[in-house]
């Protein structure tokens, strides 16, 4: 294991809510290492500056979940496929669709562009594998022979082959320009989860639940290496840029492996999770992973990571002598290093389905891409001058936090709209700042701006946020505005809307209380005095308005016949009644506590009284 230090190996970068619903892929920009694109149930393409929780732009048409997202090499492009089979291509500088390819049957499993021509391979739960022209509609060649669905899909980097990995325990090599297997490897005793060619060498890597990675010579189609030691199953594998070592992740951990011989130069635990994506830039390999609707990045420092000599870890090979390191990379004398000739796939008709161009245009216009941050995408995707395009200019190493206990700024999370007397004031609540004795006034001024720049990010996402909630309320209703304000699961935007609609009560229906009321709960036991005031002015306003209304249709004798309306609002009273008694419980405890948080509870319980007597 890399040696202990005051200086951290790896950290956590970012964690930030992705989509309003679950996150069902993610990808990072390879070349880069510097953007992100994420998928979701809500159907959308999100994507986003790694280091950064505002979205850049949010790609919109597919009418599905979208089930898997990839950038193409130059990262101007991303391609995503959805639960139904369709897969669309946008273009990231023009901000547009450039292309929608219908002719899979189930959903999409896996995605690759090809390294330098206008392809696209794409696989599904129907085992095909079919290969695009971006350029025109209809596929080019379907290869077929797994039983199973493909889960990873790779392009050789000279662009002559496809390899495929599959949950048929099976690797497969296509000739592209032929339309058949090359090869099989069967040497994965379960599903394997990820593929990836050498960058130089004749040599593919692939990693799979069996908890083991595989090294394939391609000259001689034999198994050259066999890696162990994740305790897991493998999810993601990178080669280095120089192609000298591999990195494997699993869950919560990283290893670094070496082969000819097969031996792990060190092992980084990493708290990404189910890590989904590998990345590497600066001597920094960036991690993704996503649970739920988050996505969370991950720093391993490689300037501290052991990659190469003897191996360092019980498993594979212990050696404590490091072994001679030639001066190329390994193996680099010995195999075959590939051409980068330009390629061409003979584009006869497709054996598949073509859609009309009309179809296709009808389908093209109602996808769209929504520019987030105007300034972020033209500093990513339009800067003036071409030749800067790839990588894009924030390309310095990202900076580790400091030692855990070194000091606390201020929560972002405690900023909210406070004053209910006008909903634009700013009310910021410093939780704690403490800086050691022994830091010099620039350091202390450095570590306030930290906290100052994660201040504005946070800012800067709930402006976002806030306005898509105001978009959704000029479109439909408050009722809407306020259920999309509660799916982001950030408090704060509630609190926001709350102290608008608590001055205007003319606003307020019953349906509107069915959602507040869950919301009032985690308000009124919230460490936030701003958020409890909120809680407490919504509570009042619906035990005025609304109580008498709840206690006499609950009390009501039931109607003859079949009576829906009734039914929908009896329904809609009952579950009101049952959150305000458990909210009537919170407020008899707070109403005991001592100081000016006792005396507003205590005015609220008297109002909460009926509720005692009721049912």
């Amino acid at each position: 294991m890399a040696a202990a230090s005051t200086t951290k190996i790896s950290w956590r970068l970012q964690e930030f809510e992705a989509h309003s619903s679950s996150v069902s892929c993610l990808a990072l920009g390879k070349s880069s290492g510097r953007l992100l694109a994420t998928g979701g149930e809500d159907c959308r393409v999100n994507i986003w500056a790694v280091s950064k929780a505002n979205c850049i732009m949010s790609l919109t048409g597919h009418k599905n979940p979208v089930e898997c997202v990839q950038f193409n090499m130059s990262e101007e492009q991303v391609v995503a496929g959805s639960q139904s089979g369709s897969i669309r291509v946008w273009d990231l500088e023009a901000a547009k669709i450039l292309r929608t390819l219908m002719g899979h049957k189930a959903n999409i499993t896996s995605l690759g562009f090809h390294p330098f021509g206008d392809f696209l391979a794409s696989s599904s739960m129907d085992t095909n594998i079919k290969l695009w022209d971006v350029r025109r509609k209809g596929y080019v060649f379907r290869y077929k022979g797994h039983t199973q669905a493909v889960r990873s899909l790779a392009f050789s980097p000279d662009g002559k082959w496809l390899a495929s990995a599959s949950d048929d325990c099976t690797v497969k090599l296509w000739d592209l320009t032929q339309g058949k297997t090359i090869t099989e490897f069967k040497s994965h005793t379960a599903a394997v989860n990820i593929v990836q060619f050498h960058p130089n060498e004749y040599l593919l890597a692939s990693g799979s639940s069996d908890r083991t990675i595989k090294l394939w010579d391609l000259e001689k189609f034999t198994m050259i290496g066999s890696l162990e030691g994740d305790t897991t199953p493998v999810r993601c594998i990178f080669f280095s840029p120089d192609g000298s070592c591999l990195y494997s992740g699993a869950t919560d951990s990283l290893r670094v492996f070496g082969w000819e011989p097969d031996r792990c130069f060190d092992m980084v635990p990493v708290g990404w999770g189910k890590v989904s994506d590998l990345a590497v830039c600066n001597q920094q390999l960036i991690g993704v992973s996503h649970q739920l609707s988050s996505v969370s990045s991950y720093v391993v420092d490689l300037k501290r990571v052991k990659k190469s000599g003897g191996a360092v870890i019980q498993g594979i090979i212990q050696d404590n002598q490091p072994l001679t390191e030639p001066k190329d990379p390994k193996g680099a004398a010995l195999r075959r290093n590939y051409e980068r000739p330009t390629t061409t796939c003979s584009s006869q008709s497709p054996e598949g389905e073509r859609r009309s161009p009309s179809e296709d245009e009808a389908d093209e216009k109602v996808s769209s891409a929504e520019i987030h941050n105007a300034e972020d995408y033209k500093e990513i995707f339009q800067p003036k001058n071409a030749i800067s395009r790839t990588p894009p200019r924030m390309s310095e190493p990202f900076p580790a936090p400091p030692e855990d206990g070194e000091f606390i700024i201020y929560t972002p999370e405690t900023t909210s709209v406070n004053n209910s007397s006008n909903p634009n004031h700013h009310h910021y609540t410093l939780d704690m700042l403490y800086l050691p004795g022994a830091l010099s006034d620039e350091e202390a001024l450095s570590q306030i701006k930290k906290g100052h720049d994660t201040m504005c990010v946070m800012l800067s996402s709930r402006h976002k946020n806030l306005e898509t909630v105001r978009a959704v309320w000029a479109r439909e209703d408050i009722k809407s505005a306020l259920d999309t304000a509660v799916s982001m699961n950030d408090l704060s935007i509630v609190v926001d809307i709350l102290n608008i609609i608590n001055l205007q009560p003319s606003l307020w229906k019953l349906d509107l209380c069915t959602t507040i009321l869950p919301q009032i709960d985690k308000l009124l036991q919230s460490k936030y005095e701003s958020y409890m005031q909120t809680g407490c002015t919504s509570l009042k306003l619906i035990m005025k308005h609304f109580w008498i209304l709840i206690s006499d249709t609950l009390k009501a004798a039931p109607s003859v016949g079949v009576d829906i309306t009734r039914e929908e609002r009896h329904q809609k009273c009952r579950a009101c009644c049952k959150q305000l008694k458990n909210l009537s419980n919170i407020v008899k405890n707070k109403a005991a506590q001592v100081g000016r948080h006792g005396s507003a509870f205590k005015e609220l319980q008297l109002l909460m009284a009926p509720l005692d007597d009721s049912l």
